[in-house]
């Protein structure tokens, strides 16, 4: 069974605008996925449909197997507790610790104390950032502030991590390296599926790419299948 499916999906903006029409693709445990296409193409709905931020107007978005129409507002939480969210401006609580920016999904999970240590420090040490727990976010990098974003997505240990734009403020040799730690991820079981317009890093990858155009799936490119 196919982890996430998107399934006749459609979404129509209450302005008339379609941000996806009839959008059909399955993504299996473990896979690395690139979302790519124009800006406005419809990239970061995808994300926001499987985050329940919104909802499709038509079509069947379903992740584990569970049609995501049928999650009401209640159940919304433990839907997001399955996934990890990384985002383009990172979104890191400026005034806490690295250590708390990390601890803080799991505190909202009820995890014990020695839980959190555990999974926080492990997740750190995943990006390279264990030494760094102590610092605030003011005090890292543009790079390091990524990767810390990365590590509280994965905190949680998610089926899915979604990824909007992630590179998007970074210069070309730090994207590269972001994009090599998204595939370090995967390669240890994550399922990844990372939205970017950076055409020229995304063929470097070597990954299967979506490509959408003004809210169409119009490609499913997948490298060394005829």
């Amino acid at each position: 069974m196919a982890l996430l499916t998107f399934e006749n999906v459609c979404k129509r903006y209450p302005s008339g605008q379609d941000a996806l029409l009839d959008v059909n693709f399955q993504m299996d445990a473990g896979e690395m996925v690139f979302l790519t296409g124009h800006s406005g193409a419809g990239k970061s709905t995808v994300l926001r449909l499987v985050h329940l931020a919104e909802r499709a107007s038509r079509g069947s978005v379903v992740l584990e197997g569970r049609n995501l129409a049928q999650v009401r507002a209640h159940g919304v939480p433990a839907v997001r507790r399955r996934l990890g969210m990384v985002f383009q401006d990172h979104r890191l609580l400026l005034d806490r610790s690295v250590f708390e920016n990390l601890a803080l999904p799991l505190i909202m999970a009820g995890a014990t104390r020695a839980e959190i240590g555990r999974r926080v420090r492990a997740a750190l040490d995943r990006v390279g950032l264990l030494a760094r727990e102590g610092a605030l976010p003011t005090a890292l990098s543009a790079g390091e502030q990524q990767r810390v974003g990365i590590a509280r997505a994965i905190v949680v240990q998610p089926v899915l991590l979604l990824a909007d734009e992630p590179t998007g403020n970074l210069d070309p040799q730090l994207a590269a390296d972001i994009m090599g730690l998204f595939a370090s991820v995967s390669a240890q079981g994550t399922t990844v599926l990372v939205a970017s317009h950076d055409l020229h890093l995304v063929r470097k990858m070597s990954k299967r790419v979506l490509v959408l155009d003004h809210g169409r799936l119009i490609d499913d490119f997948r490298p060394g299948v005829a």
